[in-house]
């Protein structure tokens, strides 16, 4: 039996050196989610080719989505809320692109019509393009996002992040109203 100085508990602490440095800061998970939604759950986006005349309405709406999401989920930027918020802002976002995407409804219809008609009829996700569509588009992004480690932040400087990052999303969003047609 070896004589042992030192007893292992196994404990580490909960912020080792390297891992601080490899973690990603909350600021760029909150912009990499709004990107997401503007971009990727944008349905007008991917009509964008078919009909290059709708060129204004559709930078409108991703300025809109990725402003608005990105300022709600600045505020909703603590270490104990980001991963939930996020998990709801992009799952709604991509039942709503698939409700426009499946009714061929134009992008205009996010502010002219009621939310109900957004949503994509019950039969649709029994075949193949609903169920597709949320998993590229919802349940990837959200599994990512739970296994990605984060950067703890002090109290004053995620607050500080997230008042910056709610201020640039709402600068977004009035953009993105100004250039509504």
């Amino acid at each position: 039996m070896a004589l042992k100085l030192f007893r292992t508990t196994g404990y580490s602490t909960l912020l080792m050196p390297g891992e601080q440095r490899q973690s990603l800061h909350p600021g760029w998970l909150v912009a990499l989610a709004s990107l997401w939604i503007a971009l990727a759950c944008n349905a007008g986006l991917w009509r964008l080719p078919a009909a290059p005349e709708t060129l204004r309405s559709v930078l409108a709406t991703a300025l809109l989505l990725g402003g608005g999401s990105g300022a709600i989920l600045s505020l909703l930027g603590w270490r104990r809320t980001i991963r939930l918020a996020i998990t709801l802002m992009v799952a709604a976002a991509a039942l709503i692109a698939c409700g426009l995407w499946v009714q061929g409804l134009p992008i205009e219809t996010l502010w002219q019509q009621r939310p109900r008609t957004l949503l994509p009829p019950w039969p649709s996700f029994m075949g193949w393009q609903v169920p597709t569509l949320m998993l590229v588009l919802a349940v990837v992004p959200i599994v990512w996002v739970w296994n990605l480690p984060l950067r703890r932040l002090r109290g004053p400087e995620q607050l500080q992040a997230n008042v910056s990052g709610a201020i640039f999303g709402a600068a977004l969003f009035g953009a993105g109203a100004f250039l509504i047609p």
